[in-house]
């Protein structure tokens, strides 16, 4: 189409960055875990964030991986792996974090005090990560 053109929206990723430094050390979650906490994210939307943050901002990034429990298919994945190795992040025999031990048990109260998040919704939505 002639004259038509595309304009990037800007993005605040702010929201999934804070909620990705309130997962603790010892405990992952998946890109679908944070999306399903911040309205309007999906997965992709939280590896972007991830992708794209400032050099500057200190992100606990190893902590995300995906919904099967193994690293992202990228560069970083065995640093990542050895980050979570460190911090006490249990694995299954296949190389995925196992759910059962490590897994990230849902926002904290800061945080959810933080953005005014209702803690009814916030259980409910935790409660499903497991099915």
């Amino acid at each position: 189409m002639e004259g038509f053109s595309v304009v990037a929206m800007p993005v605040d990723y702010a929201p999934i960055h804070d909620l990705i430094c309130d997962v603790p050390a010892g405990a992952a979650a998946s890109y679908g875990m944070i999306a399903s906490l911040v309205p309007g994210a999906g997965p992709r939307q939280v590896a972007r964030a991830l992708r794209e943050a400032p050099r500057g901002l200190k992100l606990p990034w190893h902590r995300i991986v995906t919904a099967s429990g193994a690293p992202a298919d990228h560069s970083g994945a065995a640093e990542q792996r050895r980050r979570l190795k460190k911090e006490g992040v249990a694995f299954r025999k296949n190389g995925a974090v196992d759910w059962s031990t490590s897994r990230w048990r849902g926002p904290s109260a800061a945080w959810m005090a933080k953005t005014g998040a209702d803690p009814l919704a916030i259980m409910e939505i935790v409660a499903g990560w497991g099915r």
